[in-house]
């Protein structure tokens, strides 16, 4: 398992070796020592698994009282996958990352508490699945609108993207209610 920092403090690009042959392929997604050598989380409360098609554009979705470190990846096709500082206190406030994942690179993203997610379909169909480290709370989730300007995500995408009601009356950063404190991550 190989481990690489991003620009943003804690979130990490982890990537797993994929083992083909004539068969097809085989990959390990969790390894709970080396997650912990990583200084990974090793125990997860929930997994998630949602197929969406081309252009499909899912987030800038968080939890605010009930924060959810998340550890995302592809199983087939590909996307765009965003992680968004909403540490009020942080130097990195309203910034953002973003890396290609698919079921063909072995890519991986950890996106610590703290962060909002959202992710982008590229191909015609992809499978995301992530593990989380607390419990889905819907009373507790938040939507900050994919397009807010001053968050300012550059999508690869030529036309509009694909978004569900609740993602398209997201709010902007600045009003949104983000985490006042800092988390203790990798």
């Amino acid at each position: 398992m190989k481990v690489e920092r991003t620009s943003l403090p804690g979130v990490l690009v982890i990537t797993s070796k994929i083992y083909r042959d004539a068969r097809g392929s085989f990959q390990e997604t969790f390894n709970r020592r080396e997650m912990i050598a990583a200084g990974l989380p090793s125990e997860w409360l929930q997994d998630n698994f949602s197929v969406s098609r081309k252009n499909v554009l899912r987030g800038i979705g968080y939890q605010v009282r009930q924060p959810q470190g998340k550890l995302v990846r592809v199983a087939f096709g590909t996307v765009f996958d965003v992680a968004v500082d909403l540490r009020r206190s942080s130097l990195q406030f309203g910034k953002w990352v973003g890396t290609e994942l698919s079921g063909d690179n072995g890519r991986m993203l950890w996106i610590p508490p703290g962060f909002g997610h959202a992710f982008l379909v590229l191909s015609d169909m992809a499978g995301f699945a992530y593990k989380t480290t607390d419990y889905y709370w819907p009373a507790d989730e938040r939507t900050i609108v994919w397009n807010d300007p001053k968050i300012g995500i550059q999508w690869p995408i030529e036309d509009e993207p694909i978004v569900s009601s609740k993602d398209a009356a997201g709010t902007t950063l600045e009003d949104a209610v983000v985490y006042e404190q800092q988390f203790a991550f990798n």
